[in-house]
Order: C-alpha cells, then structure tokens, then sequence
C-alpha cells in the first residue's frame, strides 16, 4: 500500500519509467513475479528519495542520489541481503533508463553493492540422507499411491538438486527414462537437463505405474506429481512431505532446498566439478555455486578436529 502510494505521487515522467520498467523485467528479461515487484518497490523508493532530493528527471539522478537512497535505508536497520537487493535494483534501473534514451547516462555503474553476509546452507550428512530416503511404510502390504509418490518427490529432489518450485512444475513428457534425465525449467525460463540415479528412476516408475493412476485427474493430464484431488502438486504439500521424512527419521527439520544443498554438497564431496554442479543446479554465477566448496571445507575441518589427535 505505501509503496503504491509513493508511485501514484512521483512526477509523471518518473512514474512512466517505473511502470515501462516494470513491463521491461516481466516482458523481455522474463524475470519472476516476485523479483518484479520487489525491484520495483526499490526503484519506487529510489525516486521518491531522488525527489525528496530535488531531482525529478531522470536526467537528475546521479551516483549521489544513488549512495544517499542505501545510506538512509542502511541508517533505518536494513539486512546487508536487502542493501544489495535494492542496490541491485538501482543497477538495473539505470541501465535500463539510458539504454532506452531516457538517461543521458548510467550512474548504477559506479554504485558498489553491500557484500551480502551469507550462511552456510543447512546439509545433511550422506548417512542422514539416505536414512530420509526410507521412511518406514505406513502400511508394508501395499503402500498407498501418497506413499509411492511421496517417495518419488523425496528421491527425485534429493537425486537431482532442483528446487521445489520446479519439480512441481514437471510434467511426464519432462522425463526421459531412457536417458534417466528430467527437463528443467529453472528462473527465467531457462531449460536444463539434469540426470537421476537408479533409486529416483524405480521410485519414478514405481509412481507412474502404481500411484500416479489412482489420483488422476482430468485438470492433471500433463503434471507429474499429483495431489490427492489430483491437481498438479504444491510446493507447500512438498515441504510438508520433506518435514515429515525427516521427522520420521529422527532428523532435524529438514525443507526440500536443505536437499538441493545436500545434493550439491555431496556431489562435490564425491569430486564432482564446481562448473558441472552450477550448471545441474542451474546457477547463472559461479560464485551462487563456489558456496558448497565452503560447507566442504567446514566438514573437513569439523572432521579433522574430531578425529586427528594433534588437532
């Protein structure tokens, strides 16, 4: 509400640009629904600030403006995540403004973004994984098809790494059970194969053969997983599936990206290389990717420390 607030009283020049911006990220760059707005929330405190300042052109936005707009969210508590969130936004707005002629030049180049203080990703260890990959069966006679597809979700995701939000969107034709390769649709829309094992490829086949035909749907002809009305499955029943494996299992709590970094992880533990594991995991920069050579590095460290004796 207070961000739309803000747009509807900037001058009606910058107010365009925001709103040709926003067409821009959604329309050409293919960027999410979510990345869409919360640039746009940014670029919209940008220029309200820039305002506030006396500059109400394009033309007028400068590096100063630029450095004065973080300075005053940094001085009200912002997360350094967010600083480098909104710086940037700033980057992309600019660029794109004298890109399209509406600036005579492109201040974001010069703006530095607040290196963002990163923790290293929950993991779990090789035997815990595989403890969260058989859970006890509800019913050892014959499993019901929630049981057979959750264990396809569970193996698929560990298997593969991807996120949540794109196993869901798999459909059966993504599947190339030949190959024992899924087609992934990542952020952006970009497309990527990426290979599962034996454990994913009989969990699979068991789903399609013996669960998937009891919950389907008509609304579900294409989807992989299927919920119980037989709808395409949500990211919410999946987190739930994951939590419950692993409460099942007598494991901390566990969510499906704890698996993409567990994934990740071992296949480096296992000597895979950095590149190959950006490009499974869908990575555009390296350095989202080099994050898992410190988990490495901090287990090995935690090893040493426990088993050398001149540790």
């Amino acid at each position: 509400m207070r961000i739309r607030l803000l747009h509807e009283a900037l001058p009606p020049q910058l107010r365009e640009a925001v709103d040709d911006f926003g067409h821009h990220l959604a329309g050409v760059e293919n960027r999410s629904e979510h990345t869409v707005r919360a640039y746009l929330g940014d670029v919209v405190s940008l220029l309200d600030h820039a305002v506030r300042e006396g500059r109400t052109t394009l033309a007028e936005l400068d590096i100063t403006v630029l450095r004065g707009w973080l300075a005053a969210r940094w001085g009200s508590g912002a997360a350094r995540t967010s600083q480098a969130r909104r710086a940037a936004a700033a980057r992309a707005f600019t660029g794109w403004a004298h890109r399209s002629g509406r600036a005579p030049a492109d201040p974001g180049t010069q703006l530095a973004s607040p290196r963002a203080h990163r923790d290293l990703p929950s993991v779990l260890r090789a035997d815990q994984a595989e403890a969260l990959m058989s859970p006890p069966p509800r019913n050892p006679a014959k499993p019901g098809p929630e049981e057979v597809r959750d264990r396809a979700v569970l193996e698929l995701l560990y298997a593969t790494g991807i996120r949540v939000s794109e196993l869901c969107g798999l459909d059966r034709a993504d599947v190339d059970h030949g190959r024992q390769v899924v087609r992934v649709f990542g952020k952006g829309a970009k497309e990527r194969a990426v290979p599962y094992g034996h454990p994913a490829r009989d969990a699979l086949d068991e789903w399609l053969r013996a669960g998937r035909p009891e919950l389907a749907g008509r609304q579900s002809r294409d989807a992989l997983f299927l919920g119980v009305k037989g709808g395409r499955l949500q990211p919410t029943v999946v987190r739930r599936i994951v939590a419950d494996a692993a409460r099942s299992a007598g494991l901390p709590h566990t969510s499906p990206h704890d698996l993409r970094h567990s994934a990740a992880t071992h296949l480096l533990d296992g000597g895979a290389d950095l590149r190959a594991v950006q490009e499974l995991l869908g990575h555009s920069s390296l350095s989202s990717t080099q994050i898992y050579t410190h988990v490495s590095t901090e287990r090995l460290r935690a090893a040493f420390k426990q088993a050398h004796p001149r540790a």
